[in-house]
Order: structure tokens, then sequence, then C-alpha cells
């Protein structure tokens, strides 16, 4: 089923969430980062989503630009950032570090989707910026 386009970062951000719930119902704890983001890139997909994996950003730094600064995870339609956790909880750094990412590349939601939580919503986050 495809989902249609021009979709908002909340109503990216529902999908996002039912994706990875259906993902660690299926596959559970305890698999590399890497095996629930190919498992979420496929479930995006398949609903029509565009995603960018392993996107690597630039920056300016006054009159420098750095490229590839840095790399997200995940870009959904280019609203939406996703970082994917495998670890026992999710810390302030990850939070600060998806924050900052937001902010270098104006993107206003970012989700932080830990895949370690025994239940997948309490391993979620959601980071604004400027929604």
């Amino acid at each position: 089923m495809k989902i249609c386009l021009n979709m908002t970062e909340n109503e990216i951000s529902k999908v996002i969430f039912e994706s990875g719930l259906k993902i660690h119902r299926k596959l559970g704890i305890g698999l590399y980062e890497a095996v629930y983001e190919e498992c979420l890139i496929y479930e995006l997909r398949k609903k029509g989503l565009k995603v960018e994996p392993q996107k690597n950003i630039s920056i300016e730094y006054e009159e420098l630009t750095i490229e590839k600064a840095f790399r997200v995870d995940l870009l959904i339609e280019g609203k939406v950032i996703v970082e994917i956790k495998a670890v026992p909880e999710i810390n302030e750094y990850h939070s600060f570090q998806l924050l900052n990412y937001l902010r270098i590349t104006n993107v206003k939601l970012g989700m932080i989707l830990n895949f370690h939580s025994i239940l997948f919503k309490n391993g979620v986050k959601r980071i604004v910026n400027k929604l």
C-alpha cells in the first residue's frame, strides 16, 4: 500500500513509528543496528516514502565548507531525520546530537528509534527543531 506524498513531518513520524513497531515485534531485541536500519528502509520504501540511508551532510563554517561533516542514519522525504540505536537506553548525548543535526540541516523533526527497548514505544524519542 502506497501512502500520500507531501506528508507533514508528523504524518511521516507516525509511519516511521508504526514501521519500527512492526519490525520490533517481528525481530525482537539484540540484533545489530544495521539489521533494523535495512528493515526500516524496506518498510518505508514499501509505503512510498523517499528514504536516504547513511546520508552525508556538509556544513558551512564561515567561508569554509566541510564535506561529509557528519552522517545521519536516515533522511525521510527530506523532512525527518531518523537515528537508529540498539543500546540499553537513550541518553542525553543521543538527544543533543540529533538536535544539533536538526539545527545544522534546518530539518524540523528527528526521531531516535532504540530497538533494544523491551517496549518499542519506550525506546522512541522525538526531537523537534522549530516545529
